[in-house]
């Protein structure tokens, strides 16, 4: 298979892999799209058994980002990196330094962040060499850790879809979450505190020993997160959760977490849509994150400090966009991702044509 045959390439801008000999750098940056502004995404650092899987991930990745940007209305594109690596063994400052002339060397069409296996820290490093370059401390555009923001738009969402589907508020109702990373536990603690009951899992045991003590979660195993007896579903972990398999474990009527590309394949959300179950498109429900990011672009270009007012009005407003998918969703009869996908898609368009025009 070709990089142009793949059903993730559709219409990438570019896609440029680097590697560096000294410090072993190998990584792929996928830009979708720059029609809404430079593309932005994070940097992931994962083991990737082959060079293919890592290639399919940033497609993927980078195509769902263009979609998140323009569903949160922010003046980017959509990109993604990926560090094919063990983040726990081959972490090395010459290596995200050798990323940083990576990134550079696209000339501010892509700008970086952090992501899976990747942290500020590391970040810094890459900043030596490029300023294309968010979510660091130490200066007056700084935006800070995005995850809060994403929490607080994850917390949001479910709170809306239950209203939806359910027709209550979030106290009583069940809810498992699958992850309990930065984003994962502080929704744990947002929905916790809103009065509802939790089951939580993860492959970090310390991870969870502590959210469950804050929030008198019950811990189930990873394996078993699916068949717990809950409400609402919120992936929070990796991609791909919800899929043939584990589609039919599933009893939760809600499917809205933080995770980004939960559905395993396009048909997936078909089928949650016939089945009745109502799924908050990942790429709009986990937005909050890139809208912090996009405040710190925004202020570093204009040389001006940070603005929180500007990002909380941008959430207030994927807000409004996720109730409208909900609503055109039930008004269509078609399903959630079918409908954001083409809003996202008409959005990009717009700004294309704007470009050419100009």
């Amino acid at each position: 298979m070709t990089l142009f045959d793949s059903s993730a390439f559709e219409g990438h801008e570019a896609v440029h892999s680097f590697f560096d000999e000294k410090s072993g750098l190998k990584t792929i940056i996928a830009v979708h799209s720059t029609a809404r502004g430079p593309a932005a995404g994070g940097c992931r650092m994962w083991p990737y058994a082959s060079a293919d899987l890592a290639l399919e991930d940033a497609l993927r990745l980078s195509r769902a980002m263009s979609y998140k940007n323009a569903m949160a209305d922010i003046p980017l594109g959509g990109g993604k990196a990926v560090i094919i690596g063990d983040s726990r063994t081959q972490k090395t400052p010459a290596l995200f330094e050798a990323f940083g002339r990576a990134v550079d060397a696209l000339g501010g069409r892509y700008w970086t962040a952090e992501d899976v296996g990747v942290s500020p820290g590391d970040l810094a490093h890459t900043r030596r060499a490029t300023r294309f370059v968010a979510g660091l401390d130490g200066h007056p555009a700084a935006s800070g850790d995005p995850s809060p923001v994403t929490a607080e738009g994850v917390f949001r969402g479910v709170q809306l879809c239950v209203r939806r589907a359910m027709r209550r508020e979030l106290d009583g109702v069940v809810v498992a979450i699958q992850g309990v990373g930065h984003v994962g536990a502080l929704l744990a603690e947002k929905l916790a505190k809103a009065g509802a009951r939790l089951y939580v899992t993860d492959v970090n045991a310390e991870a969870l020993k502590a959210i469950a003590a804050k929030t008198g979660a019950t811990v189930v195993s990873p394996a078993d997160i699916f068949d717990v007896p809950a409400d609402v579903f919120a992936p929070c972990a990796l991609g791909g959760a919800i899929n043939g398999e584990t589609l039919q474990r599933l009893g939760a009527r809600i499917i809205a977490g933080g995770a980004n590309n939960q559905l395993a394949s396009p048909e997936i959300g078909r089928t949650l849509f016939d089945r009745g179950l109502l799924y908050a498109p990942d790429y709009v429900i986990n937005g909050g994150g890139i809208i912090n990011v996009a405040g710190e672009i925004r202020a570093l270009e204009a040389g001006t400090a940070f603005d929180p007012a500007w990002v909380a009005t941008k959430l207030d407003r994927l807000m409004e966009t996720l109730g409208e998918v909900l609503d055109r969703s039930i008004a269509d009869r078609r399903p959630t991702h079918e409908v954001a996908g083409e809003m996202a898609k008409a959005r990009i368009a717009k700004a294309a044509e704007g470009q050419l025009a100009a």
